[in-house]
């Protein structure tokens, strides 16, 4: 699955005051079309996209679907295969933030709502980079709720997976053969010195946290006396164990030049630069959790030369390749994102208007040199490494081949469902 995306993140700022909103930073809301136009230009066929969750999600059982009615379905005309993307580091106003116990349950009824609004639709992000989100929200203290201390991190980490994981359920009341593809940061903590090794074990079991719990594993018995010391209870934790879901996910990971890190014997860090790389962090994550890989998101700043980015997407894709040469299921590759960013170079802690040269094309709609180099790859790849997989074992349905939920005499009933199953798991048959 050769993939771009939308950037929708919608993260608060200046302690609520301010909403940092991606899609308008780069004029989507006005220009969708032209955008779309241009994932087609490349050959792209899957798009991380989703809804802004702030403009959709007005309140308890109040949505506004215009936006996304006229988007997706524009999207499936196409026969582009949407990777939806429900939550991207933000909440609308009413609920707060991550903080907000009542998080998780809203936004479960969101997805469900989403989910019957739109049943054709298989693939979905439920929370994106849910760790990240949390660390950025509430350690680091630069969105949202803006806290420093790891109760409000572990506050809000248990909110957003508890959140993901109910909306995964509820999808599934209405999708059985959805696929769920997280998209996680992969991280890696590199000691500076023998006195910084404890403290980057640390940050590197911690880093597993979000994925741990969103796919039911028992966590390191360190980072279970960390959960608990810092407002977990066990009824909460046991709540992860118990719904095991990730026979229903792909495991994304996003890779950047900035996930690597070097720690101080102080606990500080900066960042390290690639050095394990990849396929080697991956290797890691997947040792974990046994799931097929999806490279979900990636991309680098087009410099002086004009190469740059051209030359990490080559790279990175080389770094694909060898996952899957040595036997690990890699279903899919993504450049993040499809336009230029704004305000990423001080993680939109900032309203600067400065321009991130980041996409596939810039901000006018005119291709990069790292859009042409990936059109190329795609063209030359496409069909020697097909969408299907064999570690899938529920296949990806087109957009034009979905028909969810079946009717059987003009009625949704159990039976229509069964049968739905069926033909989404042998399309041809039906």
């Amino acid at each position: 699955m050769f993939a771009t995306g939308i950037e929708n993140s919608i993260p608060t700022i200046n302690n609520g005051r301010t909403r940092v909103d991606q899609m308008e930073a780069s004029d989507h809301y006005n220009r969708w079309r032209e955008d779309f136009d241009c994932v087609e230009e490349i050959g792209i066929q899957y798009l991380r996209f989703g809804p802004p969750l702030h403009r959709t999600f007005l309140g308890p059982g109040k949505y506004d679907w215009e936006f996304s009615d006229l988007t997706l379905e524009d999207l499936r005309r196409r026969e582009i295969t949407p990777i939806i993307d429900l939550c991207h580091f933000g909440v609308p106003d009413w609920i707060g933030d991550f903080q907000n116990p009542d998080f998780s349950q809203q936004f479960a009824n969101y997805a469900a709502a989403f989910a019957d609004r739109y049943p054709w639709i298989q693939l979905y992000t439920p929370v994106n980079e849910m760790f990240i989100c949390a660390v950025f929200s509430a350690k680091y203290g630069w969105w949202n709720e803006q806290l420093r201390s790891d109760r409000g991190f572990v506050t809000a980490l248990k909110h957003l997976v508890k959140g993901n994981v109910l909306a995964m359920t509820e999808i599934l009341k209405r999708r059985p053969d959805a696929i769920f593809i997280q998209s996680e940061s992969s991280e890696y903590f590199h000691a500076d010195s023998p006195a910084a090794i404890g403290p980057a074990e640390m940050l590197n079991s911690r880093r597993f946290l979000s994925l741990d719990l969103n796919y039911g594993r028992r966590v390191d018995s360190e980072m279970y006396e960390y959960l608990l010391d810092n407002g977990m209870t066990r009824e909460e934790y046991h709540f992860f164990l118990h719904n095991r879901l990730k026979q229903h996910c792909i495991l994304g990971n996003d890779y950047y030049r900035t996930n690597e890190h070097r720690v101080h014997a102080d606990g500080r860090t900066e960042a390290a630069g690639e050095v394990f790389g990849y396929s080697e962090i991956t290797r890691q994550y997947h040792n974990r959790y046994r799931l097929p890989i999806m490279h979900t998101e990636t991309n680098l700043r087009e410099g002086p030369t004009g190469q740059e980015a051209v030359q990490w997407l080559w790279k990175e894709w080389a770094n694909v390749l060898r996952l899957r040469n040595v036997g690990i299921p890699t279903v899919g590759f993504t450049w993040y994102s499809l336009t230029d960013q704004v305000d990423w170079d001080t993680a939109l802690r900032e309203q600067n208007g400065n321009v991130n040269p980041l996409g596939l094309y810039d901000l006018d709609r005119n291709i990069r040199n790292v859009g042409r180099a990936y059109k190329q790859l795609i063209k030359d790849w496409r069909d020697v490494l097909p969408a299907s997989s064999v570690c899938l074992a529920v296949p990806v349905v087109p957009p034009g081949q979905a028909c969810w939920p079946p009717r059987v005499g003009g009625e949704v009933t159990d039976r229509g469902l069964a049968l739905g199953a069926q033909q989404a798991a042998n399309p041809e048959a039906a």
